[in-house]
């Protein structure tokens, strides 16, 4: 089975517990998370510490760990950390909930450190899948809707910071799936839910702002929730 989740946010409790839901993963099956892991939550840094070994999870960037990689890899080249919070990099990434994350990276070893930069420069941006002769483009998010556009000509920088208009069906032959915007904020209707309009499937639930986890399988299309 292909299931997908996003915007965990430091949240480890609802990962574990939606883990726990899909039981143990056979050796097929695929967990797509559509980035953001890191900030606002507590524990970050220990998500990614789990899921960067994981043979069955396919990992993406989302904006919060492009703004947190220049922060991180000042911090592991050892520059002092007084001088790196005066930064205007770390103002911005802190003012989204950045603080955790680098107290928790701080508390790394150096090597360990490496290798969680490491892993950040090789999440994904997006992937494309065929499920069942269904068509799934999965990303962070996407920019605002152009039909003079093709979706590969989309910048990474819109792949993780782009404002997903779900009022409108981006392409009838594709299901675009992804995260970064609350689904409260989308329809109130679909506050704590996965929204799912437009060719569009919308899985931010709001993990971090006490809401609730998503997660949805792609063959059956059955949504879990924590």
């Amino acid at each position: 089975m292909t299931y997908v989740m996003s915007d965990l946010h430091g949240m480890l409790d609802k990962f574990n517990m939606m883990k726990e839901k899909l039981g143990a993963l056979g050796k097929e099956d695929k967990l797509y998370i559509l980035g953001d892991f890191i900030d606002r939550g507590p524990d970050g840094i220990a998500i990614l510490l789990s899921v960067m070994d994981d043979p069955h999870v396919m990992a993406f960037i989302g904006n919060h760990e492009s703004l947190a990689l220049p922060v991180l890899k000042a911090i592991q080249s050892g520059t002092p950390f007084e001088k790196i919070e005066k930064t205007m990099a770390y103002q911005v990434w802190s003012g989204i909930g950045g603080d955790t994350t680098a107290a928790g990276f701080r508390a790394l070893d150096s090597k360990t450190q490496a290798k969680v930069i490491d892993f950040i420069e090789s999440l994904c941006i997006f992937e494309e899948l065929e499920i069942g002769g269904k068509k799934f483009h999965l990303s962070h998010t996407l920019p605002a809707y152009d039909a003079e556009r093709d979706i590969h000509d989309v910048t990474f920088h819109e792949f993780i910071w782009g404002e997903t208009d779900y009022t409108v069906c981006y392409d009838p032959d594709v299901t675009f799936v992804t995260g970064h915007t609350p689904t409260a904020l989308i329809d109130p209707e679909y506050n704590d839910r996965i929204y799912r309009k437009n060719g569009h499937i919308a899985i931010d639930c709001g993990a971090a702002f006490e809401g609730t986890l998503g997660c949805i399988c792609l063959e059956t299309l059955e949504e879990f929730y924590v």
